[in-house]
């Protein structure tokens, strides 16, 4: 009998299951292929690995910049693919060996669920007290003509296939202007591939702030990028994206084409726990339980957020609570990230939700261009948004379009968990020369004036 069994060894599953072991609980985890789940496997590690690899291929480039002559620069796709396999293995093997390190039982099969405290895996029947339902999200295939025909075929890609590319396509149309899909533009188009995003909104990456949503698109379209926006996408067949913008039917031939509209819960195969389900996903409260007593829902799979970060911390809420340690996910300050070139990253409210909440406020503003570090460093665009309440200065917001962007953000997270206001980042000395001065500045201007500008 094990305290809590957890379906799913993604970042959600495979950090509660660590925990829960250190918890003093008896724990088994299940996962039908590698530990790590899609962010170690197929999402958040291997694009990250490809974009850095198009990062110092462009500053290679741009060496004569910093005094530096290199001739001939040129990239081996294939090293490229090999060196981000070899990160996805040395990460997986290491959560494998942290599982082992921690006493957790990992059965690698398909679990499938015969009641909230019985699970069989492998002709195997394991009994449990609680469970943790971790099984993630798999990308959405809409229902435009020919779109799931031409995906059975090969002809259309999702994040997955995409990642394991055997060469660099001359052209790629990316139907989704989302995370997902920039970032996959950004990796692309810095190795020479021709790159169109169809997107539906009004503009690339909905969920952001609309002065960094404008700015990045400004970026990526002096990038050579082209954007088409407010289009649908109406049919897709090989090689080809057809759409309507304004009532005008357009066409776009391409050799790849991505699918990248975002992801649906895997809820399959829990069908006899009766859970309450909301809009694909399963129903979750602040301690991360779900409608049946004594299982929980963590990640992706829940709907809330589809962030590694938040199934990570969600893993550590519900295993906690299964210990008998009262603890509750909080929402308000979870930090949002783009890893382009620059990159983006945000926490809090945008502009445009305060605005719609009626609230009084006043934003900071502050360029990059402000920050000793980033002229040393040859960085000329970016800037730092802070949304501030106008009276007692509460952080309602932050955004960042700047290098190093999500690293930055941890900074204002924690003054905003904390309820600290701009007095206390400016009251802390920040070391010079930093790109973590953009924040300061902008803490100082919030309050009063900035000094660099």
């Amino acid at each position: 009998m094990y305290d809590v069994i957890i379906i799913g060894g993604g970042p959600g599953g495979y950090v509660a299951a660590i925990k829960g072991a250190q918890l003093g609980l008896k724990v088994a985890l299940i996962e039908k292929e590698t530990v790590g789940g899609i962010c170690l496997n197929h999402g958040c590690i291997p694009t990250k690995t490809y974009l850095n690899s198009a990062k110092v291929y462009k500053t290679a480039k741009q060496s004569s910049d910093f005094g530096i002559n290199i001739e001939g620069v040129s990239f081996d796709w294939g090293k490229i693919l090999q060196r981000k396999n070899a990160v996805v293995k040395q990460l997986t093997q290491g959560v494998a060996f942290l599982l082992k390190k921690n006493k957790v039982d990992v059965y690698n099969g398909l679990a499938e669920v015969l009641s909230k405290n019985k699970i069989s895996v492998n002709d195997q029947i394991l009994e449990t007290k609680n469970l943790i339902i971790g099984t993630g999200a798999s990308a959405i295939i809409p229902n435009i003509d020919g779109l799931a025909e031409q995906y059975k075929k090969g002809n259309v890609l999702t994040y997955k296939e995409i990642l394991n590319i055997d060469s660099v396509p001359e052209s790629l149309v990316i139907i989704g202007g989302g995370v997902i899909g920039v970032e996959f533009a950004t990796i692309f188009n810095a190795f020479g591939t021709k790159v169109t995003i169809i997107e539906m909104d009004n503009n690339i990456l909905p969920s952001m702030d609309d002065d960094v949503r404008l700015a990045y698109s400004r970026r990526l379209k002096a990038d050579g990028i082209d954007l088409i926006v407010n289009a649908k996408v109406t049919k897709v067949s090989k090689g080809k994206v057809q759409y309507t913008l304004n009532d005008e039917e357009g066409t776009i031939s391409a050799d790849v084409i991505l699918c990248a509209v975002g992801t649906k819960a895997n809820i399959s195969g829990l069908e006899k726990l009766n859970l309450n389900i909301d809009n694909g996903n399963i129903v979750t409260n602040e301690y991360m339980q779900t409608n049946i007593e004594n299982v929980y829902a963590i990640g992706d799979v829940n709907g809330k957020y589809m962030l590694a970060h938040v199934a990570s911390h969600e893993g550590i809420v519900a295993v906690s609570n299964i210990a008998g340690r009262q603890e509750t996910m909080k929402y308000n300050t979870i930090p949002a990230c783009v890893y382009g070139s620059p990159e983006i990253a945000s926490v809090g409210k945008t502009e445009k939700q305060v605005k719609e909440l009626g609230l009084s406020y006043k934003v900071s503003k502050i360029p990059l261009q402000a920050i000793g570090k980033a002229i040393t460093d040859g960085a000329k665009e970016g800037f730092i948004k802070l949304i501030v309440e106008e009276k007692h200065l509460e952080i309602l917001g932050a955004h960042i379009y700047a290098p190093n962007a999500t690293e930055l953000i941890s900074q204002i997270g924690l003054a905003m968990t904390n309820e600290l206001t701009p007095v206390e980042i400016v009251n802390t000395v920040h070391p010079h020369p930093t790109l973590s001065e953009l924040t300061l500045e902008a803490a100082l201007q919030a309050i009063d004036k900035a000094i660099h500008i």
